[in-house]
């Protein structure tokens, strides 16, 4: 054994090597050829130098050809739509969305059929910028649409939701609820937005919800009675002349149950809402996602003042089949009207479409412009549109006198295209109105203050913006004071004699220049003098009543109390009957009456009692205690008194009888409510203007027939008379009854009939004709001798002595005084010192005193100015405290003197 082998043997590391060596020798020559070859291939070779190639000639460029489209194969469609495998496909998963462009597959024709030849571009700059186009649209294509994510990241569209009806009252009372109330004044139900205190801010009626305490737990709550998408809300501070409250920041929660509650956060933390800065602007806060729910309340968190805030909640109620409330929400209509909000723009294109529509019974025209220049648009409703037809009354509707109250305005607008709509489809009811009544439409009286409050929306605008004109004048109480002046000569009983009860003529010192008048004032004025208006009324907003003249309160008379008799305890029971009754005789406290009040509480009724919701006593007044007693009207000077109002002047100046009516709480509702109002006063409006053809009318002429303008039409027992138009024609509005009707004239003799009124719609016929007599000719003589006394000749010619004339003078106004005096039987024993003794009965009276003349005054040209011819005469006139005449009488008299200064109206004789 070698050494070699006894290594590998007792070494086992070694094995490996032991073998090689073994297998070495056989091995050697293989490994010398190849360890030969590889040193032979490192050593370094001379490199190569290249060869120059000759350069080619230049050739010509073959010319162009023109491409030639290749031959069209069969179409082989390897990217095909797979059908759907429904064996494992989920029913309660929503559809999957794919793109509709996902399996579109390029056709042969749509890839050569469809493109059109391009032109050879010929210059190199023209396709560097046909190519830069190219990559610019490239890269768009792939910044726009590059990933999936990009898209997901779009913003999404918010939902804009309406308001519940928090302002508007759709909100009952009862749904709403709060923690605490300072006092009964500040309930939860007093937190309405836009909610207005009254007068006495103490009282029961004050201008938001006020919590008891101030504490981080009290919270205001709305219950929807359904589910509803919260969007929003909108809080307001307090409404008060003392107070300044309002809540600055505040959390919001939301529950099903009313029993747990959510508060609304962003997923880290709850949300903490900004609110008011001052206590009359509106402020909207949205939510940054919708929220689904039944309840929602308001936790204010800080504030200014006390804790006193206003609400109105953004939401839209999602649809259940089987909720009550939903099924029984009159929320469209089926008139298909433009129900939307217009500005004054889309007011003359809306006016101009319905004219369009009906030329022939529908004409524009305007009454006036506004200090911005703006035109006072109106329309007319007519089968002879432009002239007033004999015997047709003429009624009229306004709205918009003030600019934020936008309710009337729209359904102004409503009105025109109904009327319009309905008498081309031949609606029996519209078309005997339009035929027998000359209307006319004024939807904005003051376009100035609609552009201001427009600005801010439906919501966002507090109570007072855009209510006056640019001018600053509010344009319903900017008219003359007619009733005082009348008021001061009925208590010097000079109506209706010396005053007239009717067509009070306007004073200059309104009519200058300089004169505190808006300029649409000086327009409606004008207007109610060119046209003979019979009816009307004045559509405002802020509350749900209608109120009917006078608007202006009269000074009650002084009465001295009757001392009440006494009584014994079984009259105990008839006292309670007697006060039930006086209690029910005090609704009558307050009312300033016309003389046509019957008529004017009838008008008032007519439209109310037409109302769908005016009338509910369930819902009561809209800010302050239920005036109307649930019958929907109210006397103007018994609810809010005012001065120059535009129905005193209308009822005192004009034939028109005009009343205000309120046709809902919320002054500028939002666009989708728009429907619901007008159904609520659809028939309302159309039963109103149906009542100008109720009472008499009739034509007053001469024995030729000629009509007679300007003459009066008096009615007993009613002290406001009317006057006939140009054509001698005249409306009166009458409850049913007979009445005893009179026709005057200057010159003529007056006439006298009884008129019947019936009770339905349909007014009465009472012609009269009246004849002419000699009073003219006695002006005529007047004129001539001026303003001294009259001397009148006796039978005989032969003129009188002054003394006789004198004596006579006296012997008549003896005659005239014992004419009125009750005679009685001489007293058994007479005085000695008196031959001629005529016993009266007289008033007890103190002792004999000289009292100064007294100087009744005549009312001034300020108060009144009379169209008819006057004289003023001065009459001195001495009452005694005994009727004896006789010249020998010597017994003392105590003479009582007075002076009366007074004009005669020779028109009323």
């Amino acid at each position: 054994m070698s050494l070699s082998t006894f290594s590998c043997v007792f070494n086992q590391p070694l094995l490996f090597l032991c073998s090689f060596l073994n297998f070495a020798p056989k091995l050697s020559p293989f490994f010398l050829s190849f360890f030969s070859d590889s040193y032979n291939r490192r050593e370094k070779k001379p490199p190569v130098v290249p060869e120059r190639r000759p350069v080619p000639p230049p050739q010509p460029l073959p010319p162009p050809r023109k491409p030639t489209a290749q031959p069209t194969l069969p179409p082989y469609y390897t990217d095909v739509k797979p059908e759907k495998n429904y064996d494992d496909y989920d029913y309660l998963l929503p559809p999957e969305v794919t793109d509709e462009n996902e399996f579109e597959v390029e056709t042969d024709e749509g890839k050569y059929g469809s493109k059109k030849p391009q032109k050879p571009t010929t210059s190199k700059e023209e396709r560097e910028r046909e190519e830069e186009e190219r990559q610019k649209k490239e890269k768009k294509k792939t910044s726009d649409w590059d990933s999936e994510e990009e898209v997901e990241e779009l913003p999404k569209e918010r939902i804009k939701c309406p308001p519940l009806g928090l302002e508007s009252h759709r909100i009952e009372d009862d749904q709403m609820l709060a923690s605490s109330m300072l006092r009964h004044g500040l309930h939860a139900q007093r937190g309405r937005l836009n909610m207005q205190a009254g007068t006495n801010e103490d009282d029961f009626f004050d201008g938001a919800w006020c919590a008891e305490d101030d504490g981080l737990i009290q919270w205001l709550e709305v219950d929807t009675r359904r589910s509803t998408l919260f969007t929003g809300v909108i809080t307001q501070g307090r409404d008060s002349l003392i107070h300044d409250d309002f809540v600055t920041s505040f959390h919001v929660g939301f529950s099903n149950d009313s029993q747990k509650w959510v508060l609304y956060s962003n997923g880290f933390e709850e949300m903490l809402f900004y609110a008011n800065v001052d206590k009359d602007t509106p402020v909207q806060t949205d939510f940054p996602e919708p929220v689904a729910a039944r309840f929602i309340r308001i936790y204010p968190q800080t504030w200014n003042g006390s804790l006193c805030m206003r609400l109105e909640v953004l939401g839209c109620p999602i649809s259940n089949v089987v909720s009550y409330y939903s099924q029984n929400e009159v929320i469209t209509s089926p008139d298909n009207l433009d129900f939307r909000h217009h500005n004054y723009k889309d007011m003359r294109q809306l006016m101009k479409v319905v004219n369009e529509e009906c030329p022939t019974i529908t004409r524009i025209y305007n009454i006036g412009k506004t200090p911005k220049g703006l035109k006072i648009y109106a329309m007319e409703f007519s089968d002879n549109p432009g002239e007033h037809e004999t015997g047709e009354p003429e009624f009229r509707y306004t709205a918009g006198l003030h600019g934020n109250e936008v309710l009337g305005r729209e359904l102004l607008l409503f009105l025109m295209q109904f009327l319009c709509k309905e008498f081309r489809d031949d609606n029996p009811r519209i078309t005997s109105l339009v035929r027998e009544t000359r209307i006319h439409i004024v939807p904005s009286m003051n376009p100035d203050g609609y552009e201001i409050a427009s600005q801010m929306g439906s919501e966002l605008g507090n109570w007072a913006l855009g209510h006056w004109t640019e001018e600053g004048y509010d344009i319903f109480t900017n008219f003359p004071d007619l009733n005082t002046g009348l008021w001061a000569a009925e208590e010097r009983k000079l109506v209706p004699h010396r005053v007239s009860n009717h067509h009070i003529p306007i004073p200059e010192s309104f009519l200058a220049e300089d004169a505190t008048v808006a300029a649409e004032t000086r327009a409606i004025m004008a207007w109610m003098d060119k046209i003979p208006f019979v009816l009307g009324a004045n559509l405002q907003g802020g509350e749900k009543l209608v109120s009917y003249p006078f608007d202006m309160a009269r000074a009650a008379k002084e009465e001295v109390p009757l001392e009440r008799p006494r009584h014994h305890f079984y009259q105990e029971e008839e006292e309670e009957e007697e006060e039930v009754v006086e209690a029910g005789a005090e609704d009558e406290e307050g009312v300033s009456r016309t003389p046509d009040h019957g008529i004017l509480r009838w008008l008032a009724i007519s439209y109310a009692s037409a109302h769908l919701t005016m009338a509910e006593t369930s819902r009561g007044s809209c800010h302050g205690d239920d005036y109307t007693k649930g019958m929907g009207i109210v006397n103007g000077a018994k609810w809010r008194p005012v001065s120059g109002s535009m129905n005193d002047f209308s009822y005192l100046h004009s034939n028109c009888l005009e009343l205000s009516i309120y046709v809902g709480c919320d002054k500028f509702p939002h666009e989708s409510e728009l429907a619901e109002e007008w159904e609520n006063n659809k028939e309302s409006l159309l039963s109103f203007m149906e009542q100008v053809h109720r009472g008499i009318k009739g034509i007053v002429t001469d024995r030729e027939g000629e009509p007679i303008a300007n003459a009066t039409i008096s009615v007993a027992e009613i002290s406001h008379d009317v006057m006939t138009a140009s054509g001698g024609d005249y409306w009166r509005i009458l409850n049913p009854g007979e009445y005893r009707v009179t026709a005057r004239a200057e010159g003529y003799t007056p006439s006298v009939k009884t008129c019947t009124v019936g009770y339905e719609i349909g007014a009465t016929h009472c012609n009269f004709g009246l004849q002419r007599s000699n009073w003219k000719r006695i002006k005529e003589i007047i004129a001539m001798k001026g303003k001294g006394p009259l001397v009148l000749a006796p039978a005989g010619g032969r003129r009188l002595s002054p003394s006789a004339r004198q004596r006579m003078q006296r012997r008549r106004m003896w005659l005239n005084r014992r004419g009125k005096l009750t005679t009685t039987p001489p007293p058994t024993t007479a005085p000695t010192t008196i031959p001629f003794v005529m016993s009266t009965t007289l008033p007890p009276t103190e002792a004999p005193t000289t009292l100064p003349p007294r100087r009744l005054e005549p009312p001034t040209p300020s108060e009144s100015l009379w169209d008819t011819e006057t004289e003023t005469y001065t009459e001195i006139v001495t009452e005694f405290e005994t009727e004896i005449w006789e010249e020998e009488v010597t017994t003392p008299v105590a003479p009582f003197t007075t002076v009366e200064t007074y004009t005669v109206n020779f028109g009323d004789f």
